[in-house]
């Protein structure tokens, strides 16, 4: 009965930041004027490959741009997202059939 809330608890931690950043696109001002004087496609990518990192940047913006102890909350953001990402790589060995995976 409860055997897929495991997979339904790991896409929910997945959809978490990136459903931030969708409320935040909607919502807020700020996505607007961060992304006024550059590509959207930088957006695009925070959102799908750099989530947490993203979310880190809107939070310290500011008009005159980041800097200071601003790039502390970055950094945290970039740690968050690749331990993510190692993360996943890892769990991908324990499947049966996949390259590298333990026997």
């Amino acid at each position: 009965m409860f055997l897929g809330c495991g997979c339904l608890l790991a896409m929910a931690a997945g959809m978490v930041p990136r459903l931030v950043l969708l409320m935040a696109w909607i919502w807020s001002p700020r996505w607007d004027l961060m992304f006024a004087n550059t590509s959207w496609i930088w957006g695009l990518l925070g959102f799908i490959f750099l989530p947490y990192t993203l979310i880190m940047y809107i939070l310290v913006w500011s008009p005159g741009g980041v800097g200071g102890w601003d790039w502390l909350w970055i950094g945290m953001g970039v740690a968050l997202d690749l331990m993510k990402w190692g993360v996943i790589g890892n769990s991908r060995k324990g499947i049966p059939g996949y390259p590298d995976s333990m026997p």
